[in-house]
């Protein structure tokens, strides 16, 4: 079933994984992958590096994934140094391999680049080009920023821009990391104020190290840290297992917080750490396998 049918039955459920730097970390994060499979996962998804680095490795994981048949795999995608020739290439062997879901993005310019130096600057292009060649052969998933893009001028300006991936054929959103539920909300009523009616993959980045959460927030994407949040990083600053035990308790309300909104799809940023992310849904009441659920696997 695809990943928007799940969506418009009940609220979705997957995790982000990413590539291991080196080759033996494979086998590390295969052995990640089993502890997550044991939560029943929807899909998992999982990451590129900016103009095809880490490349092999990248393929390696979207085959395992797609090998173990125990979920949908997701392949992130993005514009960056990419030629129409290279996404054809690239798409069809995902194709082969026998991926049918893509996450198409801009991706993060890598430092001292002001374009993405191919033949596609944005996001949107990137959709249209895969949905123009493929057809119904793939699901193409588009990001978003509750909080608005650092890079976006305004708020009416990303959305815009959200609504243009929306109409060159995007089927649903996956959001950023977001701690201010009621600036999601927000968010949510303005897109759907906008005409954006695809559903929304609401991505939640677990607590569990400061210079990981400080970095994902401020130094990266400009997220904001509420009040909750700021006196958890001062409380256990110093303090690396206080945090992560604060940090874990934090991030399992703040999931049960989203599900009572109604999200069409819950989506954990792992960071590979499985046995903290197992430990936060089992706090969060999420872990439990579901008895009747529709196949994620396709055919």
């Amino acid at each position: 079933m695809k990943i928007p049918e799940i969506m418009n039955k009940r609220m979705s459920f997957s995790f982000e994984v990413f590539p291991p730097k080196e080759d033996k970390g494979v086998k590390s994060l295969a052995s990640a992958l089993d502890r997550l499979y044991e939560c029943e996962p929807d899909f998992i998804s999982c990451t590129c590096g900016a103009g095809g680095s880490n490349e092999g490795r990248y393929f390696e994981i979207l085959k395992m994934l797609k090998d173990a048949n125990r979920c949908t795999p997701l392949a992130h995608f993005t514009c960056i140094g990419q030629t129409r020739e290279s996404v054809r290439n690239k798409v069809d062997r995902l194709k082969e391999i026998g991926i049918t879901h893509i996450l198409a993005l801009r991706g993060d310019l890598p430092e001292g680049w002001d374009d993405t130096r191919g033949d596609f600057s944005h996001a949107n292009e990137l959709v249209s080009f895969i949905k123009a060649e493929y057809g119904d052969d793939f699901v193409v998933a588009m990001a978003a920023a509750p909080e608005k893009h650092i890079e976006a001028v305004s708020f009416e300006a990303d959305i815009a821009h959200l609504r243009m991936k929306q109409d060159a054929g995007a089927d649903f959103i996956m959001t950023q990391l977001c701690y201010d539920i009621d600036a999601y909300l927000r968010w949510l009523e303005m897109i759907r104020a906008a005409g954006i009616t695809i559903p929304v993959d609401v991505g939640v980045m677990p607590v569990i190290n400061k210079d990981a959460t400080l970095k994902m927030t401020l130094s990266t994407n400009g997220c904001s840290i509420p009040r909750e949040l700021a006196e958890l990083i001062s409380r256990w600053y110093n303090d690396p297992d206080g945090f992560r035990k604060a940090g874990k308790e934090y991030s399992a309300k703040l999931i049960q917080e989203y599900i009572n909104c109604g999200i069409d799809g819950l989506h954990i940023y792992t960071l590979n750490k499985s046995n903290d992310v197992r430990d936060i849904l089992r706090m969060a009441g999420v872990h439990a396998p579901r008895k009747k659920r529709p196949a994620a696997v396709e055919e």
